[in-house]
C-alpha cells in the first residue's frame, strides 16, 4: 500500500481509519470503543456512528462531524471514499478508497450472516483487502444463532424458577440478542441492566424492534425468577449479579466456543453468538474479493496470512495497537 501506512493513514489527504489517538481527520468504520475515539478535528462516518459517538463521549466528542450515505462515493482531493455496510452493528461500514484505479477495501469488524439490527453485509471487489481476524482460526466455526437462541429458551423451561442473566456488550451485542429472541416467539418483557438504557433506546428510535424491554430496578422487591436478564459482562462477575436467587450466568460472545473461558468466566450456560466473522466468513470473502494483497489488522494474524500464502495471495500482518478483541465496549 503505497499511499496508505501500516498505521492505516491515507496520506495523499492525512486522514486516518479508526486511529486510536487523536488526529485531524479521521474515518470512523463504527462506534464501538476500540475503533471510535474521542478528540478528532474532523470525523468522517455514517449518521448511525456519529450519533453513537455523541451518545457515549458527548456532543461534543470531534470538532466537526460529517455523514456519509452507504454507496455514495466521496472525493476528497485525489482520493475517493465509499462507505458499504460490514454488518457488524448498527452504522458499521467496511471502507473502500481508491487513487487512480487501484481499490484498497478496508473491513472494519465485520460478519456476513444476517442480523436485522443493521445493515446487511455488503461484498467489495478490490485489488488490496484490509481485514479484522479476530476469529481468524479453523476452529472458530460459528453456528446458527437461532439454535443457540433455542439453547437458552429450552434453559427456561427446564429451570422456570432461575433467573436467566446473560453477560452482552452495551453497542450491538445486547441489540442482537433482543431481536433474536423476538424473531423466535419470545414475546415477555426482557429486562436490561441499567448502562444498556441509552443504547437499547437509540436501536428502538431507528425502528429496530426489541419488544418490551424494562430496566432493571433491584431497589423495588420482585420476582425475577424465569426472567430473562441483559447485563455487561463486568456486572455478572460483581456482587450486583449476586443480588439474584440462583440465577444461570450465561454470555453471548463468539469467544464461548472455548470451554475454558466459559468455565473462568463463571458462565453456566455459553451462547456462542458472535457480531465477528468466523474462519470460513473471513477466508470466503478474501476469495471473493480477488484481492492480490491481503493486510490483517487485528486478531489472530497468523493463521490467516498462512491461508492467504498457501492460496498464493500476498499477506502481511500489521498487528495494529489498541484493538480489542476481547471485549467489545
Amino acid at each position: 500500500m503505497k499511499w496508505i501506512d501500516k498505521n492505516l493513514h491515507i496520506i495523499p489527504i492525512n486522514t486516518h481509519i479508526d486511529p486510536f489517538k487523536p488526529v485531524e481527520n479521521a474515518i470512523i468504520t463504527h462506534g464501538h470503543a476500540d475503533h471510535a475515539k474521542p478528540g478528532h478535528k474532523n470525523v468522517l462516518a455514517t449518521k448511525e456512528t456519529i450519533e453513537i459517538m455523541k451518545i457515549r463521549y458527548g456532543e461534543n466528542c470531534a470538532e466537526n462531524f460529517q455523514e456519509l450515505q452507504l454507496n455514495e462515493k466521496l472525493k476528497i482531493d485525489e482520493v475517493s471514499i465509499t462507505f458499504f455496510p460490514a454488518g457488524h452493528i448498527l452504522g458499521s461500514v467496511q471502507v473502500l478508497a481508491e487513487l487512480k484505479g487501484e481499490k484498497i477495501n478496508f473491513t472494519g469488524d465485520y460478519k456476513t450472516s444476517k442480523d436485522k439490527t443493521c445493515k446487511q453485509f455488503e461484498p467489495v471487489k478490490c485489488n488490496t483487502l484490509v481485514t479484522e481476524a479476530t476469529f481468524g482460526l479453523p476452529v472458530f466455526q460459528h453456528p446458527k444463532e437461532s439454535l443457540e437462541i433455542e439453547k437458552l429458551l429450552r434453559s427456561l423451561e427446564l429451570f422456570p424458577e432461575r433467573p436467566h442473566i446473560i453477560g452482552v456488550y452495551a453497542l450491538g451485542k445486547a441489540q442482537r440478542i433482543l431481536s433474536l429472541l423476538r424473531q423466535q416467539g419470545y414475546d415477555k418483557e426482557i429486562f436490561i441492566h441499567g448502562s444498556l438504557d441509552k443504547l437499547c433506546n437509540y436501536y428502538q428510535k431507528n425502528h429496530i424492534f426489541l419488544g418490551k424491554i424494562s430496566k432493571i430496578n433491584l431497589t423495588h422487591k420482585k420476582n425475577f425468577n424465569g426472567s430473562i436478564i441483559l447485563a455487561p459482562p463486568s456486572a455478572i462477575k460483581n456482587v450486583w449479579a449476586r443480588k439474584f436467587d440462583d440465577p444461570i450466568i450465561s454470555q453471548a460472545s463468539g469467544w464461548m466456543s472455548i470451554k475454558q473461558r466459559a468455565k473462568q468466566s463463571l458462565v453456566e450456560l455459553p451462547l456462542i453468538i458472535s457480531d465477528h466473522a468466523d474462519w470460513n466468513e473471513l477466508t470466503d470473502y478474501i476469495k471473493y474479493t480477488e484481492a492480490e494483497n491481503v493486510y490483517v489488522t487485528h486478531g489472530r494474524e497468523d493463521a490467516i496470512v498462512h491461508w492467504c500464502n498457501q492460496n498464493k495471495i500476498q499477506a502481511l500482518a500489521l498487528s495494529l495497537s489498541g484493538r480489542d478483541d476481547e471485549n467489545e465496549l
